[in-house]
């Protein structure tokens, strides 16, 4: 068989396996492995013919030689010839092979590497093809660079190869990362066994070395004894077993020893010692538990130490303790008592023996532990790398990191190490520059906490530009040095990284000469803000090491040894920390994907999904073995957490899943929320659905809706929603983004929002996400059956079950339980007794089991508070706790602020001392942690209703008013410094003093915060003053506190000047809508009282009329000004950035912020009417006297000036007319204003969505009063016909006119309302027109004649609509003829959209007609609108009043009160839902009904398509629309709204 002779298929077909193998052996000439594994396979010749290369693959070949077979099988079956290469290529070794890529293609390293594990040799590389290196994930560009290198290989001259020892032969030798640090482990484990072993000292040379004996030896060990290498796992377990020692013979017993020292401590050191204890976490054994020491004498307390820690362990760590708690003089005693085992003491080193480097670098990392987790954010700082380096560094990936100061400025380029850790993880990169301004800005703005930020800080040559280019020292000294130093300075701020919580790691990976180098003036400047401790330093080589440490002795006087590693080679550095938990096996988190199957969640894709905390479903899965000490201790901590009082974590439902006898408790809606989640997954048609899930503070809510959550999650994918801060549309996209990972077809998603109580806000996040899911993912609705986002909003409220009523779909629990559920507290509450001491002292959990029973929370506050002494700092600060618990939701005072205010001293931080200060109250508080700005600790009162019986104490038994405590917070200048941290807790301050509740009707909120109301109740005015005053000394640039002072004063108090000194204080810090409406409605209050007042003077004082009118003109002012700028406000994706003391502001009466659409509107007719009854309480404008009625509206209509008016000759009537004379323009204006913006309104409230029915009650209320001021009655206009026979006709037009505009007949609007009314009443306005109509020939006023005309046609409409056999109603053709004379009027360009609406309900086309101007009509009808309502639009979306049926003629339009008709029996608020989502076109009587438009989708645009005619139409539902641009034929039902025609339920006929 020559490999260039052609086989015949059939020939090939009939070889047997051994001719198989010979083949393979002669003419492939592959290794008799590989041909072996045919024969194993059973492999023949008609077998091998169809045989791929992943075939090959599978029988377990390397990717070398199984494309090398393939090679010669595909010459085989086609004859054709192989390239020809030089001879000596093919005889080249893989490591050959290796080298040439390295030094002459010059190719990443890892590519290289990749190809050497591959067993790519010569012979097999000449077989390549571009397509097979793509599949070893060798980019196209090396792919193709390698392939064009080959080809260009000369046959006479050999390339020179150098050996690169530490890649080719270590590599292929050295086992996995992990495994060097096994056998460095096994080696420490069993040194520590035992300790006075004189080889301990040769191993530990042995492993130091860099001769790679180590190495060998740990080979060699596994050969011989033929073990696999060990999990991470059990190497922990095992690791542990090996550190507790038995005691050795001749010493002393342990704990007698450690008993005897005890006994030498006072009641309360011994207390503080077991404090300490229960904290202590040098050692890798978990702290001993806080439910084991309570209590405990010094026996309990040693011999339990010595159980835990092991005989030597215990000693280690009652020194260390003993040290901590300032009892250095008896841990000096242990020592020398201990005699020959002081060696093993020294400091802190009895747990944590270094054994080698490898030890002390796990110790460096974990503070003696064996978890990453000690430190929430690492900081490192790293010179210049070389591609070899960096395939070592790839822990980075594995540490929390806060950000990389990077001096290589190459280290984005395609070897480097920021582009390395950017394959798999997510930074943004960043310079020293923009860590400048203010500290909560820059957090925000570079994204920090959320993402790693990698900061270049000399030069980065990715970039083309000068200024990112290198300097060399004397330049970056002169231009860049002060940068970093700021940033330095920003990253040592106490506020950005806690200190204790925070490690900075010198990463030297290239030497460091001279002290005239970067990164030494970077950690001078470290040096000049934190501790030496706070600093690590890994070096690249022992040399490096050296000189770094000289120069740090030189400059700093420091010796960096202790906290220095540097005889570990990166490869080693790199196993050790992946070695340590969490391992790296279990960061393989998952998420359901389409069709039962699963995908992995990348760790970059989840850096990048900022906003979401993704739930997987193997959440908390192999992080610790099953009923491990680790384990059973873990579970242990949780679950006291979270009983005590605690935030729910989804350990907790891990841990219950795994013991099914003692599952986590359900409460009784647990199912109902679960059905109302999966019903609406299975029928809802939205892509986006908001549920509701309201609750009383303290019952569960949030943890019925995580346990729900986590019992979903391997149905859909889940995610809480963590940072409310970003804007709606960022938020859409990352949900989006969920939803596709890892999978083409979209996957459902729950995300959980917890607390927000804007419920609207919510919608609005539906809707965006709705059409997100078009713009980003290009799906079609109808194709989206999977494409779905349930958003479940939890929601606090003090009455869940009203609001339950008003949402649908929703569900709530209250703070009561069922008597079911309080068996299951019963039954819980055994079983803690299995696992705890004394549950009992779970009082969150106890809260719950008493059924929320106020009795035993006061008795427990009581107790408790027993001897308060407010003097005291710990007792203020506890006072604060209850005070900010009671009135502020989720609010918490961090732990750092705490330890400032009670002086405490950080030398010796620890996790919970703030706590053992709190004493006696610590038993009520709880550390919780809170994950805004990066994370930080916060103490808080367990549970919401024992804060609220502690401020009922303090009142009862110490008189302490809340009034007090909050003064008393007012007074502390450290609450109100810089920092961050502190924000947090000022924005909770400025809640409780201005955050109103919604009241009981659910629609209006009350006017003061709930602190506010009490203080005001119980001291009145000088105190709540006081407060405010104080406050506004303390936030400086909120609006909020001056204008809540305001209001309270002029509600409140009626202090009129002073509210408008405080709410012009307000609008000078900022002017919006809603500072100037407060000005407004001061004023408008200090009319109304005049008002009130002057009903009781009679006659009313000429100074008080003039005074009067001025606080009128200012009102309305100030709200014309609120009005404006509202409407001139662009309505952004998301709100503006404000001051952070905006963030809190609750700006206006009775508006929810962002809401202020026409409330200037409603405020100026408010006051209009105002001024109106004020006049018509003066002597000549009685109301009582229709002359002086008639002389009033004749004024106020312009039809006469006051001269005119006959009054009685005296001086007061002479003042009052000076008076009116000099503001009569103001008054004379605002009748015609008064008309006019009730007609806005009108149209507002009737063409647009979203409808206020308090306001429109509110405003229908003002048009009854304006009808009874300006408008006669019967009675009066009978009387005036009898008066003047001569002039009955002109009386009849004006008492119809008057009609129409008495029952707003008189605009396009109030008829179109006439829908939803009585027919009798259109009928009337029928009958009006026709009568105005019959008399145009005397009108003169062109402009009313074309209304009135425009007016009568559509009054007919409605009149047949209703009572289509009224003799009244005229025929469409009379009508459409009469439209038509009305449009060759106006033209195109009619300032209001009346007359083409009427052209669309008239002349839209049949199914065969094509040449109409309909779609002139449509343009013309969107300018007219877009002009005449532009303020509103901004705010809403029109709505449709009338649909396209299936009838002719008139019939063919059908009302929306029409449709309803269908639905009496439905709730208003389920209908409403229908409307809104679109679900109501599924209905069959709608179906039945309407016309469905068959149409297109071109461009983005809808139209309605009749023949050639295409005429444009806007969706009603934008989000049905896909995105893509793509065109489409759809059909939808057409609805009529005064912008234009819409479609509804728009389906895509494919």
């Amino acid at each position: 068989m020559s490999r260039s002779r052609t086989q015949p298929m059939a020939e090939i077909e009939k070889w047997t396996e051994e001719d198989v193998h010979r083949w393979l052996m002669t003419e492939v000439k592959v290794h008799k492995t590989c041909a072996d594994r045919f024969v194993e396979e059973e492999v023949s010749g008609d077998a091998l013919v169809a045989f791929t290369k992943t075939d090959i693959l599978d029988l377990g070949i390397k990717h070398g030689p199984a494309v090398k077979i393939i090679s010669y099988l595909e010459s085989l079956r086609d004859g054709s010839q192989r390239d020809q290469f030089p001879a000596y290529v093919e005889n080249w070794t893989k490591e050959q092979v290796h080298q040439w890529l390295l030094q002459h293609v010059n190719v990443y390293s890892k590519y290289a590497v990749t190809l050497q594990e591959e067993a790519v040799s010569g012979d097999c590389l000449v077989c390549f093809k571009k397509q097979d290196f793509l599949d070893l994930e060798v980019k196209s560009g090396p792919a193709v660079k390698i392939l064009s290198n080959l080809s260009k290989l000369s046959k006479d001259q050999e390339p020179t190869l150098q050996p690169i020892p530490h890649t080719s032969t270590e590599q292929e030798e050295a086992p996995n990362p992990i495994q060097p640090e096994v056998g460095v482990a096994q080696t420490v484990a069993s040194n520590q066994a035992e300790p006075f072993n004189t080889t301990e000292v040769q191993t530990d040379k042995m492993v130091g070395k860099k001769s790679g004996k180590a190495q060998q030896q740990f080979k060699k060990a596994s050969e011989e004894k033929k073990i696999d290498e060990p999990k991470p796992q059990n190497f922990k377990a095992r690791k542990k077993e090996t550190m507790v020692t038995p005691v050795l013979p001749g010493v002393p017993n342990i704990t007698v020893v450690i008993q005897d020292t005890l006994d030498n401590l006072l009641k309360e050191d011994l207390k503080k010692f077991h404090f300490y204890l229960q904290q202590y976490k040098r050692s890798q054994f978990e702290p001993i538990r806080q439910s084991k020491l309570e209590g405990r004498d010094t026996m309990d307390t040693a011999k339990i130490m010595t159980e835990h820690y092991g005989s030597n362990g215990a000693l280690g760590v009652t020194v260390d303790v003993l040290r901590d708690i300032g009892q250095s003089q008896l841990a000096l005693q242990l020592k020398n008592t201990m005699g020959g085992l002081e060696q093993q003491f020294n400091s802190r080193d009895v747990v944590k023996k270094e054994a080698n480097q490898g030890e002390k670098l796990k110790n460096l990392l974990t503070c003696g532990g064996n978890s990453l987790d000690n430190y929430d954010n690492i900081i490192i700082v790293v010179n210049k790398s070389s591609p070899e380096q960096v395939q070592h560094l790839k822990f980075l990936n594995k540490l929390k990191l806060f950000c990389v100061l990077d001096f290589d400025p190459n280290s984005n380029s395609q070897v480097g190490l920021c582009h390395s850790y950017r394959d798999s993880r997510w930074a943004n990169l960043h310079t020293p520059l923009q860590y400048q301004g203010q500290t909560d800005s820059v957090i925000k703005s570079l994204n920090l906490y959320k993402q790693t930020s990698w900061v270049f800080c000399n030069g980065r040559h990715d970039l083309d530009s000068d200024s990112n280019k290198e300097l060399n020292y004397r330049n970056w000294l002169r231009k860049s040095c002060s940068d970093v130093e700021q940033l330095v300075l920003f990253i040592c701020n106490p506020e950005v990284l806690l200190h204790g919580r925070s490690l900075i790691i010198f990463l030297l990976l290239s030497p460091v000469d001279s002290e005239k180098d970067p990164i030494c003036d970077t950690y001078k400047a470290f040096m000049k803000h934190i501790e030496e401790e706070m600093i690590i330093h890994i070096c690249e080589s022992q040399t490096t090491y050296e000189k770094w440490k000289e120069l740090i002795q030189e400059k700093c006087d420091f010796d960096i040894d202790p906290q220095s590693v540097y005889e570990l080679s990166l490869s080693e550095v790199n196993g050790t920390v992946l070695a340590l938990r969490p391992f790296s096996k279990s960061s393989e988190r998952l998420l359901p994907s389409s069709d039962s199957s699963f995908v992995v969640l990348k760790n970059k894709d989840e850096d990048l999904l900022t906003a979401l905390d993704i739930l997987c479903l193997n959440q908390c899965e192999n992080i610790y073995e099953d009923n491990s000490p680790e384990f059973n201790d873990k579970r242990t901590k949780v679950e006291e957490e979270f009983y005590r009082g605690g935030k729910v974590k989804w350990w907790n439902f891990f841990f219950c899943d795994k013991d099914k006898q003692k599952p986590f408790i359900k409460r009784d809606k647990y199912e109902n929320v679960k059905k109302m989640i999966r019903s609406e997954l299975r029928d809802s048609k939205d892509m986006c659905v908001l549920l509701n899930l309201f609750h009383n503070p303290g019952c569960g809510g949030t943890t019925l809706a995580m346990h729900v959550m986590w019992d979903l999650r391997k149905e859909i994918r889940c995610a809480v929603l963590k940072d409310r801060s970003l804007p709606k549309t960022e938020v859409a996209v990352q949900v989006i983004k969920l939803m596709k990972l890892e999978n083409e077809k979209p996957c459902p998603v729950l995300l959980l929002v917890d607390d927000s109580k804007e419920t609207e806000n919510l919608y609005d996040l539906c809707n965006c996400i709705s059409q997100t899911v078009e713009s980003y993912s290009n799906i079609s609705v109808d194709k989206a059956q999977s494409c779905k986002v349930i958003i479940l909003n939890c929601v606090r409220s003090h009455d869940p079950k009203k609001l339950y009523r008003r949402h649908n779909p929703s569900q709530y629990i209250t703070a009561s339980l069922t008597s079911e559920e309080q068996n299951e507290f019963e039954k819980k509450l055994k079983e803690l007794r299995e696992t705890h001491e004394k549950p009992e002292n779970f009082y969150s959990f106890m809260i719950m089991k008493s059924n929320f029973d106020k009795k035993y929370i006061d008795d427990l506050v009581h107790n408790t508070l027993e001897n308060f002494d407010f003097s005291s700092k710990n007792a203020k600060l506890f006072s604060f706790l209850a005070l900010l618990n009671n009135y502020v939701a989720e609010s918490e005072i961090s732990r750092s602020l705490c330890e400032d205010f009670l002086e405490m001293k950080r030398a010796y931080w620890k996790e919970e001392s703030a706590l053992d200060r709190m004493e006696p109250f610590s038993n009520l508080l709880i550390i919780d942690r809170v994950e805004e700005l990066g994370g930080y600790e916060g103490i808080r009162i367990l549970h919401n209703s024992i804060a609220s019986a502690c401020l009922e104490e303090f009142e009862k038994s110490y008189s302490i008013k809340v009034s007090a405590i909050t003064i008393e917070i007012l007074h502390y200048d450290l609450f109100f410094s810089n920092g961050v941290v502190k924000k947090r807790f000022m924005d909770s301050i400025q809640q409780m003093l201005i955050a109103r509740q919604q009241r009981k009707d659910g629609v209006v909120r009350e006017p003061f915060s709930p602190l506010i109301d009490k203080i005001h109740s119980e001291q009145g005015r000088q105190t709540v003053q006081e407060i405010f005053v104080k406050a506004s000394s303390r936030f400086e640039k909120s609006l909020s506190i001056p204008q809540a002072l305001a209001r309270y004063l002029y509600i409140k108090e009626q202090d009129f000047p002073e509210a408008l000194k405080w709410a012009e204080k307000a609008k000078n810090i900022k002017a919006n809508p809603y500072t100037f409406d407060t000005i407004g409605q001061i004023h408008k209050s200090n009319l109304k009282l005049n008002k009130d007042k002057g009903k009781q003077e009679t006659p009313c004082n000429p100074e008080k009329l003039n005074k009067n009118i001025k606080i009128a003109i200012n009102a309305i002012t100030a709200f014309k000004k609120a009005q404006e700028l509202a409407n001139s406000e662009e309505e952004p994706e998301e709100e503006a950035e404000e001051e952070p003391e905006e963030e809190a502001v609750d700006e206006s009466d009775d508006y929810p912020r962002k809401s202020y659409h026409v409330q200037g509107y409603v405020g100026v007719l408010e006051i209009a009417l105002l001024v109106f009854e004020i006049l018509s309480t003066l002597p000549f404008f009685d109301q009582s006297d229709p002359m002086k009625k008639t002389y009033f509206q004749k004024f106020l209509q312009k039809a006469i000036p006051i001269t005119s008016v006959y009054k009685e000759d005296n001086e007061r009537n002479n003042t009052y007319e000076k008076i009116i004379k000099e503001h009569e323009r103001f008054l004379q204006n605002l009748k015609t204003e008064a008309k006019e913006t009730f007609e806005l309104l009108n149209s507002f409230f009737t063409y647009m969505k979203g409808r206020n029915s308090e306001f429109q009650r509110k405003i229908f209320s003002l048009f009854k009063h304006y009808v009874r001021l300006f408008y006669s009655t019967p009675e009066e206009m009978k009387k005036e016909r009898q008066n003047n026979p001569n002039l009955n006709l002109t009386i009849n037009i004006e008492e119809r006119r008057l009609f129409l505009e008495k029952n707003q007949a008189d605009t396009f609007v109030g008829i179109l309302q006439h829908l939803d009314k009585p027919a009798e009443e259109i009928e009337k306005i029928t009958e009006c027109y026709a009568f105005l109509q019959q008399q145009h020939h005397q009108l003169i006023n062109k402009k009313q004649k074309t209304k009135e005309t425009i007016n009568c046609i559509l009054s007919n409409i409605v009149l047949y609509l209703l009572k289509p056999n009224s003799k009244n109603v005229k025929n469409i053709d009379s009508l459409s003829e009469q439209l038509l004379t009305t449009l060759q009027d106006v033209g195109l360009t009619y300032p209001f959209p009346d007359p083409y609406y009427l052209a669309l309900l008239l002349f839209w086309p049949r199914t065969t007609e094509e040449d109409t101007e309909i779609a002139t009509y449509v343009r013309a009808i969107r300018n007219s609108s877009h002009k005449y309502l532009a303020p509103l639009f901004k705010k809403r979306s029109t709505v449709a009043h009338l649909y396209l049926g299936k009838e002719k003629g008139l019939k063919r339009l059908v009302s929306k009160p029409q449709l309803n008709e269908n639905f009496k029996e439905m709730r208003r608020e389920t209908l409403a839902q229908l409307w809104r989502n679109g679900e109501i076109f599924k209905d069959k009587t709608i179906i039945n009904r309407l016309q469905r438009v068959r149409g297109s989708i071109e461009q983005g645009e809808v139209f309605a398509n009749y023949g050639k005619l295409k005429i444009p139409v806007r969706p009603a539902l934008v989000h049905r629309v896909s995105g893509g641009l793509s065109t489409e034929k759809v059909s939808f039902y057409l609805g009529f709204a005064i912008n234009g025609p819409l479609a509804y339920d728009i389906q895509y006929e494919n």
